[in-house]
């Protein structure tokens, strides 16, 4: 189950260390030496004792990704802010060949998963997981649409409702927390017959060692103001994150 995780940081160069790390009430974020900042949201599950107890500032970026295995949440969010600290690097991004802007422009909403595939999913049925903003009004109106969450609302369907949902969706649209929380591995078997596979959200690594999971396209955040990001995380700013850089999307080649 491990193998995702492993997949991922693997590919995170040695050399490279945490300059930053905060840690606020739901979200983390890490900045590394070279610039690059990752976000990641975390569920609040503290049962288990962190299995790093040392300072981790300075610590190489790929030895502190490790920590997204923790059965702490809020360890597991330093691990996944980590390894996006890396992957989403705007240079990083770049490389890989992700359209990222210098500075946030009109893009960033043709960019949304749910805005730019309304016709793709028409008549489709669709499986999100996650409550995201608006997602009622974006697709309810043209798709069978099955919303399942960990915290659900009226109307949402529980969590354990994946295991029935999503092997007869057609789209799936998956919550980058899934990653933090460990249900990531699962959630991409339960999906591997859909058409698509998205995975969405800020803390999205962008990165394509995912596409050999099952996954088709990744909905993610570059940051490029690294002083708002840190601000946003430490609760000095009352901002979305997505305020802090441009949203982007990485499509399987």
């Amino acid at each position: 189950m491990w193998e995702l995780y492993d997949a991922l940081i693997e590919q995170i160069p040695d050399d490279i260390t945490a300059k930053n790390i905060i840690v606020g009430n739901e979200t983390t974020v890490v900045e590394s030496d070279i610039g690059g900042v990752g976000f990641a949201p975390f569920r609040q599950y503290f049962q288990r004792a962190p299995s790093l107890t040392q300072n981790k500032l300075g610590m190489p970026l790929k030895e502190l990704a490790e920590c997204v295995k923790s059965w702490n949440f809020p360890e597991a969010s330093i691990g996944n802010a980590a390894i996006n600290a890396w992957y989403n690097h705007p240079d990083t991004a770049r490389r890989a060949g992700i359209d990222v802007p210098d500075r946030k422009t009109v893009k960033d909403r043709l960019n949304d998963p749910f805005i730019n595939s309304q016709n793709q999913v028409k008549g489709k049925m669709v499986c999100v997981v996650g409550h995201f903003p608006f997602i009622e009004k974006l697709f309810a109106p043209v798709c069978d649409l099955r919303i399942i969450e960990w915290d659900p609302i009226e109307g949402d369907y529980p969590y354990t409702a994946c295991e029935y949902l999503l092997p007869e969706c057609d789209y799936a649209y998956l919550t980058c927390a899934a990653l933090g929380d460990k249900s990531m591995p699962r959630l991409l078997e339960l999906s591997e017959n859909a058409e698509k596979v998205v995975v969405v959200g800020p803390a999205t690594p962008l990165a394509a060692p995912l596409f050999e999971f099952g996954v088709d396209d990744l909905s993610g955040l570059v940051i490029t103001d690294n002083i708002l990001a840190l601000r946003i995380a430490s609760g000095a700013e009352n901002q979305r994150i997505y305020n802090t850089g441009q949203k982007v999307h990485f499509l399987k080649t």
